[in-house]
């Protein structure tokens, strides 16, 4: 019989605790962040009203301490004192991780660098299940928070994505952002994934331009993540691959990782573009 792993002993050792809440079902809440938010002897929280809900939905009593983008670096010092002194400090956000778009990073950064120790729990993510629900490729994906509000920077982030992109959209912009999107490439893939886990649950899928004629027909409430395809690149022809593949060889490149990088650029499958090179 195998020996099972030990966790260390964190009665007596004052931490900071990161605690991902429910993203909008308050079942989703693990066991794990419930110990914890009983254990805290501070509950550093965005609003205080929205975290009290769910403690009372689970009889934790919890002393809250207001915790949000006005006050996070004044109020990191207080609590990083307080973790010295022996204190658990357990960090939430009004829903899902802190720190993904939401305050924390000044606390965290600031545990970090007094050496108190910083533990944090998995839970519940609205970005993670977007990017599942999506049915898009998630071998790769990039999640850029909150669209930029000015058309080209919105461009910049949008058009030339390499990979599956993850974003928070607000319903008021949604639809001009579907409207770049169509203005550009019309059959471009999207999803927008509308109060997930909530009574009022939404993922609709489309190309951009059906997309932005349903919700301008149909205008989105509450809050939206929106997963977008990876853009549609120029690929190099059959011959171009190869012509590159034997100009990197002939520098000094090794045959098979130069037409695995060039596969990717390319489109080409790496294993024919060696085969014809070495002629195996």
């Amino acid at each position: 019989m195998s020996a099972q792993p030990q966790q260390a002993d964190r009665g007596s050792v004052g931490r900071l605790v990161v605690c991902p809440t429910p993203i909008g079902n308050l079942g989703d809440v693990t066991l794990r962040v419930l110990d914890t938010l009983r254990e805290a002897d501070a509950i550093a929280c965005e609003d205080t009203r929205r975290t009290r809900v769910l403690l009372d939905r689970y009889e934790i009593a919890g002393t809250l301490v207001s915790y949000h983008e006005h006050n996070e670096r004044e109020r990191a010092r207080e609590l990083v004192g307080r973790i010295q002194r022996g204190a658990i400090v357990a960090l939430v956000s009004d829903a899902g991780m802190p720190l993904v778009s939401d305050p924390g990073y000044a606390l965290v950064q600031a545990c970090v660098t007094a050496g108190v120790p910083v533990e944090v729990l998995p839970g519940p993510s609205s970005v993670l299940v977007a990017v599942v629900a999506s049915g898009l490729p998630a071998e790769r994906w990039l999640f850029v928070g909150f669209l930029p509000r000015r058309r080209a920077e919105l461009e910049l982030v949008l058009l030339d994505a390499p990979d599956t992109l993850v974003a928070f959209e607000s319903p008021r912009r949604l639809v001009a952002t579907l409207l770049v999107l169509a203005e550009h490439d019309p059959t471009r893939p999207a999803v927008v994934c509308r109060e997930l886990t909530k009574l009022h649950e939404e993922v609709r899928r489309g190309s951009a331009a059906e997309l932005a004629a349903h919700y301008e027909a149909n205008p989105a409430r509450g809050e939206i993540v929106l997963v977008v395809g990876a853009a549609a690149l120029e690929r190099a022809s059959h011959d171009e691959a190869l012509t590159a593949l034997r100009a990197l060889v002939d520098a000094g490149a090794r045959a098979r990782p130069a037409a695995g990088v060039l596969a990717k650029l390319t489109g080409v499958s790496a294993n024919e573009l060696y085969r014809e090179l070495t002629g195996a």
